[in-house]
């Protein structure tokens, strides 16, 4: 969660409503498209705007959701029985039509040997179809850029597509910098709204075996100018989050412009905040 407040929303709304569609987007990305009533008010704010997904997981008849106020959801959440507590998990906000009431959520889709998708929200989002209910608990941004940042440096794998592209067409039009973005497969770029003066590297994995983040990070340790007047953002899995942090800063950028966050781990953990 971000540390500045300003960015945290004092009472996360919480948003109500159903699929309306389920796509594959790309070789590696399932987006879904969820609307209601309420996503009409939904505080987008661009970005890397994120939330915690609800849904109903495939063994529950019923979707049961606690009392949630304020901050405070945790704790009700988790006093929801098992066998009807839903499934909760992070995403950002990969696009959002307050015309229609429409929000795409798009979900890293990795398979096992057999070919079928692994993970709950992965399984959910291939399975998923019009009218299935879900909810939204809003969490707002993680991107904390300052004011007087001589350049951005966004770096990501494939968990990170959403606020990756979300960055990019929310930044000034006059922003300066340059996105290092890993992907799993060629079919998985995708058009970018960013400023003219702000550079796209794709690194394309290409290996089912390689740990995601690796090449993302190998080619940030390349970017050997970083000023002190800079911001970085770095996310994704793990390791690249905290080890592109290190890097960063022994390059002579200060901690307190890196913003870098796990969204998962590469131990059999699955997604955190992706999407």
């Amino acid at each position: 969660m971000s540390k500045n407040p300003r960015l945290v929303p004092k009472h996360p709304g919480l948003f109500r409503g159903e699929v309306v569609r389920s796509v594959r987007f790309s070789p590696s990305i399932q987006r879904v498209t969820v609307t209601g009533d309420a996503f009409a008010t939904f505080p987008w704010r661009g970005y890397d705007h994120w939330f915690r997904l609800f849904f109903k997981l495939p063994h529950q008849e019923r979707f049961v959701l606690p009392h949630l106020s304020g901050t405070k959801w945790w704790e009700p959440y988790l006093a929801l029985p098992e066998d009807v507590r839903p499934h909760c998990a992070n995403y950002t906000v990969a696009d959002f039509r307050p015309q229609t009431a429409e929000l795409d959520i798009d979900f890293v889709v990795h398979c096992g040997p057999t070919g079928e998708a692994e993970g709950a929200a992965a399984i959910w989002a291939c399975a998923t179809g019009p009218g299935d209910p879900v909810a939204l608990l809003d969490q707002g941004l993680l991107f904390d850029c300052p004011d007087d940042a001589s350049e951005v440096l966004v770096v990501a794998d494939e968990s990170g597509l959403p606020a990756m592209g979300g960055v990019l067409r929310s930044l000034p039009r006059t922003a300066v910098g340059r996105v290092i973005q890993e992907i799993p497969a060629h079919g998985d770029r995708r058009e970018l709204d960013a400023p003219d003066g702000v550079s796209v590297t794709w690194v394309v994995r290409d290996d089912a075996t390689a740990v995601p983040g690796t090449a993302a990070l190998e080619e940030l340790r390349r970017h050997a100018r970083v000023p002190e007047t800079g911001y970085a953002f770095v996310v994704g899995e793990s390791t690249l989050a905290t080890e592109g942090r290190r890097h960063l800063h022994r390059a002579g950028l200060p901690k307190n412009r890196i913003t870098f966050s796990g969204f998962w781990k590469h131990s059999g953990a699955r997604l955190q905040k992706a999407g």
